[in-house]
C-alpha cells in the first residue's frame, strides 16, 4: 500500500495497471517475478497491487473518479506521511469514519487480515496457521464479499433514483416475493404518495407488498418521522404491510417505531440490502467456481 500511495502521491489520476507497474518498480520487482501468477491466472504482482489500491479506497486514503483509476486524498497523504515504511490494518482503520455507517461496515470487513497491527509479516503467517484450510477460504469470500458489497453501495448511491428503485424491486422478486405468477411495479416518480413500488404476490394482485426504496448519502441515518410518513402511506393504500429500503442505515428511534406499530414494516439498511444483493444474485456474477475435494472413501473399498 506504501507504493502505490508513493506512485499517487502527485496528486494526479492514475489508471490501476500503470500504477501497479510503477509501484512494482519502486519494489524492485523483478521481470521475471512479474510473471507469476495466482490459481486464477492472475498475474501475483497486479493482483496484489489491485487488492492494495481497494483496501486504501475502502479506508478513504485513495479516491476512485472513474471506475479503474485513482486520486490520493488529503486522508492518503496524511497516511503516507505517517507511516511511510509500512501500513497495517490499524492505521488503515483510523480512516474509516462512522463505524454506523453502511459503507464503513464493510470498509472494515473488508480490511480484516489485511496486516496485523504489530507490523510483522510472520505474525499473518502465523494468524492464518491457526485456521484449517476451509476456514481460510470462507475468510477469503467473506473479504471479497464485503468488497463487493462497499462497492455494490457506491454503485446504487450513484445511479439515479429510477435505477435505484427498480435494483430494489428486482431483489425482492429474486427472493420469491412476486411468486409464480406475480408482477412488480414501479409507481410513477411524481404523485406516488410516499410508495416507490408495489410486488403483487398472486397474478390477480390480492397480496400485495408495497416498497419505498430511498438512496441516501451512505453515512446518512434514516430517521423516525421518515418511517411515520412511510405508515401514513401504507394506511393511505389500506396496506398492511410494506418495505423500506435505503442505502444508509437506520436511527434508533426509527427501528423502535417500526416494530411499535401494528403495520408491518420491514426496515432494509444498506449493510443488509448489499448482502441480499450478493445472496440471490442481483447486480453481481459469479467470477469463479471453487471445487473442493476430499478423498473418495468407497473407491478404494
Amino acid at each position: 500500500m506504501v507504493p502505490a500511495l508513493t506512485v499517487l502521491s502527485d496528486g494526479q489520476v492514475h489508471r490501476a495497471r500503470d500504477i501497479c507497474n510503477a509501484a512494482a518498480d519502486l519494489l524492485n520487482v523483478s521481470a521475471e517475478e512479474r510473471l507469476h501468477t495466482i490459481p486464477s491466472g492472475q498475474l501475483k504482482y497486479q493482483n496484489r497491487c489491485l487488492w492494495a489500491l481497494s483496501y486504501l479506497a475502502r479506508a478513504g486514503a485513495a479516491e476512485r473518479p472513474v471506475r479503474g483509476q485513482y486520486r490520493i486524498t488529503e486522508a492518503g497523504r496524511q497516511l503516507l506521511a505517517d507511516h511511510p515504511t509500512g501500513i497495517t490494518e490499524k492505521h488503515l482503520r483510523a480512516f474509516v469514519g462512522d463505524p454506523d455507517a453502511s459503507h464503513t461496515y464493510y470498509a472494515l470487513k473488508a480490511l480484516e487480515g489485511t496486516a496485523r497491527d504489530s507490523g510483522d509479516p510472520s505474525t499473518t503467517s502465523e494468524k492464518s496457521a491457526e485456521l484449517d484450510p476451509i476456514e481460510q477460504i470462507d475468510m477469503g469470500i467473506e473479504r471479497i464479499h464485503a468488497t463487493v458489497a462497499g462497492d455494490l453501495l457506491a454503485r446504487l448511491h450513484a445511479g439515479d433514483p429510477e435505477f435505484f428503485e427498480q435494483a430494489v424491486l428486482d431483489l425482492i422478486m429474486a427472493m420469491g416475493y412476486g411468486g409464480a405468477e406475480g408482477t412488480a411495479t414501479r409507481t410513477q416518480l411524481s404523485n406516488d404518495g410516499g410508495i416507490d413500488g408495489i410486488v403483487d404476490q398472486d397474478a390477480l394482485g390480492l397480496s400485495r407488498i408495497y416498497v419505498q426504496a430511498k438512496r441516501y448519502a451512505l453515512e446518512s441515518s434514516v430517521s423516525r418521522p421518515e418511517i411515520q410518513a412511510f405508515v401514513g402511506a401504507l394506511h393511505g393504500n389500506q396496506a398492511n404491510q410494506g418495505v423500506f429500503i435505503t442505502t444508509a442505515s437506520f436511527s434508533s428511534g426509527a427501528r423502535a417505531y417500526a416494530d411499535s406499530v401494528p403495520t408491518r414494516v420491514v426496515l432494509i439498511d444498506g449493510t443488509r440490502l448489499a448482502a441480499l444483493m450478493i445472496r440471490y444474485g442481483v447486480g453481481v456474477q459469479v467470477k469463479q467456481t471453487v471445487h473442493i475435494v476430499e478423498v473418495d472413501e468407497d473407491f478404494f473399498v
